[in-house]
């Protein structure tokens, strides 16, 4: 019996992972820096063993039925997988994984350091000086934000990740931290000092409200007028978890309007977001393009997780992080 073979959806997957795979498998690797085509990846995944696919590629029935029945486990490099049919993947006990929890401290990071240069004005303060709006040395209130000390901070979903921020604002003198989490209570937060509440009291109490939840059925859209009426009309929304729990129209109407004060996006519908997007054009939103994440040491990690499901299936080993 010969070497299993595997598909690699990308080439620019940092190497670490494509080199533990290359030791025991054949590897096939897509040409193109860019997400790859549907005909491409169709003609890429006959005939394997195992692939090794991003959030880009739609797993799909016809995708498995091209692949065939030897086919025994996709890993995604991704902590989402939505675009993977794991019901019919179950169907065929294909074994499917994900790369949980290693980029878990980037994300919270960068969730704090959104939450801080949206709520001080760090990129209106330096547009300023590009647009040449600087003409007085000192102004007693121009660019006053707000910053995290004494601040009401809700955070809504309170896991891994939301544990993180919570973990890091404490050191910034938060005021008060609030979650809302359909489990509850949640003892590690709680432990922290997060109180428990309603999401509608959430809203209304909160001077950042951090949106840190999955898509679900539940969640989608939940952010939507009702939601941005409730808030402070001093409030600043930040969303690092998915694009479709916003109602994108709503938020950009509460911005518009002054119903709420400002926000911070790294996640989007679609992505990538259109540069003449209608959000684009509102002086009072942060947009970042999906890199909460992008640190090159989680990215790493991300791979060699990946590559190691990959090899625990064909080996017939427990997957490192099984989505199901």
């Amino acid at each position: 019996m010969g070497r299993p073979k595997v598909f690699v959806t990308r080439p620019d997957v940092p190497q670490e992972g494509i080199e533990l795979l290359k030791k025991k498998c054949d590897v096939e690797i897509y040409n193109e820096e860019k997400p790859i085509t549907r005909d491409a990846l169709l003609k890429g995944v006959k005939g394997k063993d195992g692939i090794f696919c991003l959030l880009t590629d739609p797993i799909d029935k016809e995708v498995l039925d091209v692949a065939g029945p030897q086919l025994k486990v996709i890993a995604t490099m991704s902590v989402g997988f939505d675009h993977i049919d794991i019901e019919e993947c179950k169907k065929r006990q294909i074994a499917v994984s994900n790369t949980p929890h290693v980029s878990t401290d980037s994300v919270a990071e960068f969730t704090v350091l959104l939450m801080l240069a949206v709520g001080r004005r760090l990129f209106d303060s330096a547009a300023a000086i590009r647009q040449g709006e600087w003409i007085h040395s000192w102004s007693p209130l121009w660019l006053c934000g707000q910053g995290l000390k004494d601040a009401t901070v809700g955070i809504v979903g309170m896991g891994r990740i939301g544990q993180a921020v919570l973990k890091r604002l404490l050191p910034f003198g938060v005021g008060k931290t609030l979650y809302y989490d359909v489990f509850h209570p949640i003892q590690p937060a709680e432990e922290m000092g997060a109180i428990y509440s309603s999401f509608e009291d959430l809203l209304k109490e909160s001077d950042y409200v951090v949106a840190m939840c999955n898509l679900s059925e539940e969640t989608r859209g939940v952010f939507n007028k009702k939601a941005f009426s409730l808030m402070k009309k001093s409030a600043v929304f930040i969303n690092t978890s998915r694009g479709g729990v916003v109602n994108q129209d709503d938020l950009y109407d509460a911005l518009k309007s002054g119903e709420i004060r400002a926000a911070g996006l790294d996640v989007m519908v679609p992505e990538p977001l259109p540069k003449d997007h209608k959000l684009t054009t509102l002086p009072n939103i942060a947009l970042l393009p999906h890199v909460a994440s992008a640190e090159v040491s989680v990215r790493v990690l991300m791979s060699e997780m990946a590559a190691n499901n990959i090899l625990n299936a064909l080996e017939g080993k427990d997957l490192v992080s099984p989505v199901y």
